[in-house]
């Protein structure tokens, strides 16, 4: 009996860090995480394989649920108004243990988050951005949080002068190698940017990483960095306003009033917003994206 329960124990912990690299590939839904099971061959404890339920079912199952917090629950942020802080606020210390869990889940995966992300159609996000920029281009840009260097492509074929920004080291060197731009290996708690450089700032899944007690202050630094009405685009997973480590990754899942209240709070106006994947049922669009201007 001792010995059935460890193989569970051990197989849910194996399923968990499956799921998590294909969420670092950027595969959320859980029918896009069976076809990436089925793809890879995991099959389930009875040799079946995957479909969207299973996963769905799979997810919301106790194990699943405390493998995935590594034992402690997200907490929730309070999103009216000013935003709270948590209410334990995290020190120095832990705010460094969390960058550098977080970044060393994506330098452990750098290679499968390339190839799953690489062919992702994110063209929406790229005409929500760069539409809304004032002025003839080209225009300079901030990738954050660039990963491999396929967005920071994409805007040098176009013309524009971007340089990319990321905490993993592997990032970094398939960036550099991908896309010819600059790239700054910075983690988003200490960055150091130029004021007043960029026409836009393009935070495509990546600022929702940063713990809630930081957004204010991180906010203000990009704002600080753009030019006058300069443009920042963020798309983000949306949630209930939980917080926390999730499995190897810390995250914040914001709705969309919580995240309007620390945009604005950080001095940007409201241009647009909307959800993906397009053409879906919003149970379906698990991506809240925004695009903001600097007062």
């Amino acid at each position: 009996m001792a010995r059935r329960r460890q193989d569970i124990e051990a197989f849910v912990r194996h399923l968990v860090g499956e799921v998590e690299a294909a969420e670092a590939a950027g595969m959320t839904a859980p029918q896009a995480i069976a076809d990436y099971f089925n793809a890879k061959g995991v099959t389930t404890r009875k040799g079946r394989r995957w479909t969207g339920a299973t996963v769905a079912k799979f997810l919301s199952s106790p194990g699943a649920k405390r493998y995935r917090s590594g034992g402690k629950a997200g907490r929730a942020v309070k999103p009216k108004g000013h935003p709270d802080k948590p209410s334990k606020a995290l020190d120095k210390a832990q705010l460094r243990r969390i960058s550098e869990i977080t970044i060393g889940h994506y330098d452990r995966a750098a290679e499968d988050y390339r190839d799953g992300t690489r062919n992702h159609d994110v063209s929406q996000n790229y005409a929500a951005f760069l539409g809304e920029i004032e002025g003839p281009p080209p225009y300079a840009i901030l990738d954050l949080g660039c990963g491999p260097g396929r967005d920071l492509r994409h805007f040098r074929s176009l013309g524009h002068h971007a340089v990319g920004l990321d905490g993993s080291k592997e990032f970094v060197a398939m960036a550099r190698s991908y896309s010819g731009c600059k790239i700054l290996h910075q983690d988003f708690l200490a960055m150091e940017l130029p004021e007043s450089h960029f026409d836009g700032v393009f935070a495509n899944a990546s600022l929702f990483h940063v713990p809630s007690q930081e957004l204010p202050r991180i906010l203000l630094e990009l704002s600080t960095s753009l030019k006058a009405q300069g443009v920042l685009f963020c798309s983000n997973p949306r949630g209930n306003n939980e917080e926390g480590l999730s499995g190897n990754r810390y995250s914040c899942f914001f709705d969309l009033d919580a995240w309007r209240d620390y945009v604005t709070a950080a001095g940007f106006f409201e241009v647009r917003y909307y959800y993906r994947p397009a053409g879906l049922p919003r149970h379906r669009q698990p991506w809240l994206a925004t695009v903001w201007r600097k007062a």
